[in-house]
């Protein structure tokens, strides 16, 4: 009986959650021109008062002279800002609803190798966490499985579309959760020698499967001119081969300065192309970073220190300090429901030393280029695709609306559950009784 309680609960909240997201203003997709705007570039400068015209899913034109098409429908910008979309380098958006549902929850499988599981056919695209996202101009993120050594592949989506295959922005990245040697939470009561003996097997471990997997490479190498050496089919060794041969990023989530002096030399031992995620001591070996040439997405930026003993300020400071290093540096929120605030996130490392310019960067053209996408997601340019949005002042101040949201050329109507919600209690009927 209580099982079936559950499930009926279940049930309703996801009938509830579907019903209320259902009417969310759908998008449409047209020839828009945008015109009296600033148009904030960010690879090619500011434009003042310009024009920018939106045809077929691309930028068609930009600029004070852009001609507007006689079939466009004009929307006045004036006092307005255009900016490419943001990008949040690493979320866990679309893979899970109801958090106290474990059945709800997408993002982490059962066991501690499982690189063929992809956060791409797990995603929901009528989560209700889209819409809100959007209202802050997120129009494109990053989501991640995670749990175990790899739990994963994570794939990159743009906020609009029916289905997962719809949303696809072109990157995937297979993640590997490097061993830490330090605590894994607060609560971790174990001694130093437990936690460098746990380290160590989980290491190994790691060895273990990435010599499997280059094996299993070798062989189905083999296999291309000799078919009677194919394989058994092993889904996870399979998944792997992209990683292996080199066309797959591997997306390595790591944290503690210590860890990442490993994890670099571990990555230049075994020739792996190789993104470092979280990094949040980033700061502590920002020059062995930079030397390595391994780019960086970190964040949250909005959190605490990772050692008592440091200064509040140090994840605040540390996406700029390793930026001032010479690394290659993006910002993420590692966030489910409040992905809307990596434009907060990023105010805060543009005020701690990365600056407004590089902060605005950070959630555009550079995670565009570290995920390989910045021939149409990034920065507004001819020929890009048309995912930008239009506010009345500074994205990153939180007082500012976005007052438009385009993706991929779609006009997306700036609509929630919550805004929704906030409406109807505003405009209650019939009210309070008197």
């Amino acid at each position: 009986m209580k099982n079936i309680f559950k499930i009926l609960t279940l049930f309703t909240l996801l009938l509830c959650v579907q019903t209320t997201n259902a009417q969310v203003g759908k998008s449409k997709k047209g020839t828009y021109a945008l015109t009296n705007a600033t148009i904030e570039t960010v690879t090619k400068g500011t434009i003042q008062n310009g024009t920018l015209i939106i045809k077929d899913g691309k930028i068609l034109g930009l600029g004070t002279d852009a001609i507007v098409p006689e079939d466009a429908m004009t929307i006045n910008c004036a006092g307005m800002t255009i900016y490419p979309g943001l990008i949040d380098g690493g979320t866990k958006l679309g893979l899970s609803e109801v958090g106290s549902i474990s059945l709800t929850q997408d993002y982490n499988e059962i066991g501690d190798i499982t690189p063929h599981m992809q956060a791409l056919t797990a995603v929901n695209p009528n989560s209700v966490s889209i819409p809100i996202t959007r209202t802050n101009g997120v129009t494109t993120v990053l989501t991640m499985p995670s749990g175990g050594i790899f739990p994963g592949t994570a794939a990159l989506i743009n906020l609009n579309g029916y289905t997962p295959e719809q949303m696809f922005a072109g990157f995937k990245g297979m993640i590997v959760s490097y061993p830490t040697s330090g605590k894994s939470s607060r609560w971790d009561r174990r001694s130093d020698e437990d936690r460098k003996k746990e380290e160590e097997k989980k290491l190994a471990k790691l060895n273990d499967v990435w010599e499997q997997a280059r094996l299993y490479a070798k062989i189905d190498s083999a296999a291309q001119t000799n078919p009677a050496m194919r394989p058994e089919y092993n889904p996870e060794m399979a998944a792997m081969l992209p990683v292996i041969q080199g066309t797959m990023p591997v997306l390595l989530e790591v944290n503690k300065a210590k860890d990442i002096e490993s994890a670099i030399k571990w990555v230049e031992e075994n020739n792996i192309n190789a993104i470092f995620t979280g990094v949040a001591e980033g700061w502590r070996v920002a020059d062995k970073l930079a030397k390595a040439k391994i780019p960086v997405v970190t964040g949250p930026v909005l959190r605490t220190p990772t050692r008592n003993s440091d200064k509040y300020d140090r994840p605040y400071a540390n996406a700029g300090l390793m930026l001032k290093a010479g690394v290659k540096v993006a910002l993420r929120t590692n966030e489910i429901e409040n992905v809307r605030n990596l434009p907060f996130n990023a105010g805060f490392a543009a005020a701690y030393g990365m600056g407004k310019e590089e902060a605005l960067k950070a959630v555009t053209i550079v995670p565009a280029e570290i995920f390989g996408v910045a021939k149409d997601l990034g920065s507004l340019e001819k020929g890009k695709s048309a995912t930008l949005f239009v506010t009345n002042g500074d994205p990153f101040e939180t007082k500012t609306q976005v007052k438009y949201l385009f993706i991929d050329g779609y006009h997306v109507a700036m609509d929630s559950r919550q805004i929704q919600l906030k409406e109807e209690f505003l405009n209650r009927s019939p009210g309070v009784k008197e």
